[in-house]
């Protein structure tokens, strides 16, 4: 009886020991609010761009914007509304992000500075989307215009006058015909040969072009160049952009988009030469209103990884997860070959998008980590059934202050794992206290770091030195 006692008080001690290794964050828990959202107060043309847009100067060094999440522009919608649609646009994009890295698509695939172009972040609730806006002024004068920051598209295009079929925007049109910097680029242009999908108007010898999404969104019209500007006083000549006369889909708000991918067309390679091909963002907490700090803040020193290429798939930006660590421990079953690029194939791999809110991972490394985090939660109550693409759910109802496993992620060539903040990786799903661990697992080859995960940190994209960094605290 007595060894059997000293055994079961061992056994005991072993478990505070190994209870005390892990580590744990203390995180509020603040359910959804069941209440319409209420955006925040629209800023004036003239602070969007920092100033005065008739005091631009085109010999500013820097090319700044400010972003706001598309959530801002929903009216009289509760947050649990928005959060279903979210994520239903969620897997809308991730399953043409994994068609297209893979080459299985049918559609067409997404063809579509200053050291860094920078992106304070104010952010809202509203229209059930994982995407952010800037404002930006388009044409000469410049007509200040919504744009999606999309980092897994290349090509940057608006919607124009005259419409054949337009959805609804929160801005007039834009019009090139009122614009003197407006030009039409002519058919044997080099820059319309980069078009992965256009064509030529023969009457007038113009350009058109035509992005096709695997969601059904298409925006096709005719391709030109036309003069930007941006917060800061910065204007860029001759951007190469599409002018959408037929535009249909899951486009809601926003006037068009500006593409921040890898490929020849995308923004930051046409801007190369001027600025470099660096930029950043920084992207708040989708549940908040507030402006975040001034593009210039730098926190802390950003942890950079190599970018990896795929010969098949110029878009994307690629790194290599090579673990993640939950409570301080590195889990075992979350395995850098199953998360690993197959450059001979253009399959696999991990890619950092702005647009995916939900952090995919290959369907192994996914039920390691899930399953980690689950044992590791022991002492939270797991709420059965699930919500959505979430299969592990916590009721922490009553409850406003909780212990949770740290997350890290660990990028090769980064000596620092990137610590998530406990908001990262659980979010709330009602309005009764059910909080959902925010990663799903994937079977579409790719996997995807989304924007939920990368709230909070400054993102740096450096495309001169050919690697991606994520700094904390960086808003």
């Amino acid at each position: 009886m007595a060894a059997l006692l000293l055994l079961l008080l061992l056994a005991a001690s072993n478990a505070a020991a190994l209870a005390e290794q892990v580590e744990y964050h203390s995180f509020v828990a603040t359910p959804l609010s069941p209440h319409p959202y209420t955006a925040p107060a629209a800023e004036d043309d003239d602070t969007a761009f920092g100033g005065s847009l008739a005091a631009a100067e085109d010999a500013s060094p820097t090319a700044q914007f400010r972003v706001v999440h598309r959530d801002a522009f929903a009216v009289n919608t509760t947050p649990l509304e928005l959060l279903k649609h979210r994520l239903k646009r969620d897997r809308k994009r991730a399953a043409r992000i994994s068609k297209a890295a893979s080459g299985t698509s049918n559609a067409t695939k997404p063809s579509g500075g200053s050291n860094a172009v920078a992106a304070p972040v104010v952010s809202g609730l509203a229209q059930g989307s994982g995407e952010y806006f800037t404002k930006i002024g388009v044409g000469t004068p410049a007509t200040p215009s919504l744009m999606v920051l999309d980092t897994g598209s290349d090509v940057v295009w608006m919607q124009c006058a005259p419409c054949r079929r337009c959805y609804d925007q929160s801005s007039p049109i834009f019009d090139p015909r009122r614009s003197s910097s407006y030009s039409s680029l002519p058919c044997s242009s080099p820059l319309c040969r980069r078009l992965d999908s256009g064509g030529c108007d023969l009457r007038r010898g113009a350009c058109l072009y035509q992005v096709a999404y695997g969601d059904g969104s298409v925006t096709a019209g005719d391709f030109a160049t036309e003069t930007l500007t941006f917060a800061g006083g910065s204007r860029v000549a001759r951007v190469a952009l599409g002018c959408g006369h037929d535009n249909e889909g899951l486009f809601v708000a926003a006037a068009g988009l500006l593409g921040l991918g890898r490929g020849g067309l995308s923004f930051p390679t046409q801007i190369s030469r001027r600025y470099g091909r660096s930029f950043s963002y920084c992207l708040v907490d989708r549940t908040s209103s507030a402006a975040s700090s001034p593009s210039t803040t730098r926190s802390s020193t950003a942890s950079f990884t190599p970018m990896v290429r795929n010969p098949r798939m110029e878009t994307f930006y690629y790194v290599q997860l090579v673990g993640i660590s939950v409570g301080g421990a590195r889990v075992p079953g979350v395995l850098e070959s199953d998360l690993r690029l197959n450059p001979s194939t253009g399959r696999g791999g991990v890619i950092v998008d702005s647009g995916t809110s939900v952090t995919r991972l290959a369907r192994p490394a996914y039920a390691a980590l899930r399953d980690a985090f689950r044992g590791a939660a022991a002492g939270l109550r797991l709420s059965p059934g699930g919500f959505s693409l979430f299969d592990t759910c916590y009721d922490l109802s009553g409850q406003k202050v909780v212990k949770v496993p740290t997350v890290s992620m660990h990028f090769a060539g980064s000596p620092e794992a990137v610590a998530l903040p406990p908001e990262n990786y659980l979010i709330p799903v009602d309005t009764k206290g059910t909080f959902c661990f925010a990663f799903a697992g994937t079977d579409g080859g790719v996997s995807i770091i989304g924007n939920i995960q990368q709230q909070g940190f400054r993102v740096v994209f450096d495309g001169d030195a050919q690697r991606v960094g994520f700094a904390p605290k960086g808003c």
